[in-house]
């Protein structure tokens, strides 16, 4: 007691001092631990949470994946749809008997002709006292063949064009007056069987002289023909071998550049594919 009383003040107050700084320590290093305990608390909730929004937003991009799939599925159907309709409309505003297989095969009544037929300029004419009519909308496709012939130095002349039933009718009786019923019948429709009625459908020459021979395909006329009418959806109605008239190279068809063009490509001929091949380019027979 006598020590502790010999103690002077000012020592137990630095004493005092230094137990409140000790106390403080302590209580900071407590607040400190804490902080720490509660930072990473929180750091792992966050993490927890971002692992969940990362798996929700995998999920999301996936489901937009899957839509976007289902949403192009439906497009190209709507594009389908919309090409079937373009189709159906064509067709309903396209003549049917314009790539029937005629020739002893369809028929065309006394009634039917095309909707709106289209002089043929006298310069491409066979006979200029003659006119000549041809398919409204296969005389842009025609003039423009005869156009590029001439530009090639080749002429092309239209000897016949669009003949009505009664027109063909008149014609094979003539023929048949001066060649006989069998003859006739190997080079001249009867009415109703004729190409000609189609009004798509022509009689072409090299020159303002000659008749309607075989010698036709002896000239530059014929061989540019061959080489370029299916380029303006013209084809050669009967090559030599086919089963419905006598050799007629200066009948030429018109039929589309798609079907025409095709014909070329493969070698073939109007009449060697099925009906049900052609029809398969009718909605198209004007496209360019």
């Amino acid at each position: 007691m006598r020590y502790l009383a010999a103690v002077s003040w000012q020592t137990w107050l630095g004493l005092a001092a230094l137990l409140a700084l000790a106390g403080a320590g302590a209580y900071g290093y407590t607040g400190v631990s804490g902080t720490v305990s509660a930072t990473a608390s929180s750091t792992a909730e966050l993490e927890q949470k971002i692992t969940s929004l990362s798996d929700q937003l995998y999920a999301t991009q996936q489901g937009l994946a899957a839509v976007q799939e289902r949403l192009g599925g439906f497009e190209n159907k709507v594009g389908d749809i919309s090409g079937t309709v373009d189709v159906l409309e064509k067709l309903r505003n396209t003549d049917r008997e314009l790539l029937q297989k005629y020739s002893k095969v369809f028929f065309l009544n006394e009634h039917y002709a095309p909707p709106r037929l289209e002089q043929i300029e006298k310069e491409y004419t066979y006979n200029e006292a003659r006119p000549e009519r041809v398919h409204a909308q296969v005389a842009g496709y025609l003039e423009d063949m005869l156009n590029d012939a001439q530009d090639d130095g080749v002429d092309i002349y239209v000897r016949s064009s669009y003949r009505s039933f009664e027109e063909q009718k008149a014609l094979k009786s003539a023929y048949t007056v001066t060649y006989g019923a069998g003859s006739a019948n190997a080079f001249s429709a009867d009415q109703g069987y004729s190409e000609h009625q189609l009004g798509t459908t022509l009689d072409l020459s090299a020159s303002r002289q000659e008749g309607l021979v075989e010698a036709f395909d002896k000239t530059k006329a014929f061989e540019w023909l061959e080489d370029n009418a299916h380029k303006y959806g013209f084809v050669l109605s009967y090559p030599k071998g086919n089963s419905y008239y006598m050799y007629e190279p200066w009948h030429w068809r018109f039929v589309g550049i798609e079907l025409a063009s095709d014909l070329h490509k493969k070698g073939k001929y109007f009449y060697d594919l099925e009906q049900r091949e052609i029809d398969e380019y009718l909605p198209g027979i004007f496209d360019k």
